[in-house]
């Protein structure tokens, strides 16, 4: 049996202390996702697809509209190069979870992960509401 575990990551936010308006003020059409949501990773860790639990719309600069059925996908690599900003100390956060499933057989543990208001550009985003 291998064993596997998952670090805690955070990232450290800027130096300065920058504001979450800051951040989206240039922002022309984007969207601004809070939480953990739904998820999916491959076995590499490497292309994935994440939700989140609030999705707002962002334009010129401002929050403008609550949005639903959100989810964006990139790469690792790709991900992290399109960072752009962080916000400062005032706007960091912890977050976690209790289950990170990894292994063969399946393993989980507690993470946690904390960061500020963080800008990617030019992000896949999808819409993942279900026609029925």
């Amino acid at each position: 049996v291998q064993f596997q575990r998952m670090s805690n990551v955070s990232l450290k936010p800027n130096e300065k202390d920058i504001s979450a308006e800051d951040v989206i003020k240039d922002v022309e059409k984007g969207i601004y996702i809070a939480g953990r949501g739904s998820f999916s990773i491959d076995q590499q860790r490497y292309n994935f697809q994440f939700g989140g639990q609030l999705f707002y719309e962002i334009k010129d600069g401002k929050i403008v509209d609550q949005i639903e059925d959100v989810a964006y996908q990139s790469n690792t690599q790709e991900f992290w190069n399109k960072c752009t900003q962080l916000a400062g100390k005032s706007d960091y956060r912890v977050g976690g979870s209790f289950f990170d499933g990894k292994g063969q057989p399946s393993q989980v543990s507690a993470v946690s992960h904390g960061c500020p208001t963080t800008r990617f550009n030019d992000i896949n985003v999808i819409n993942t509401a279900r026609n029925v």
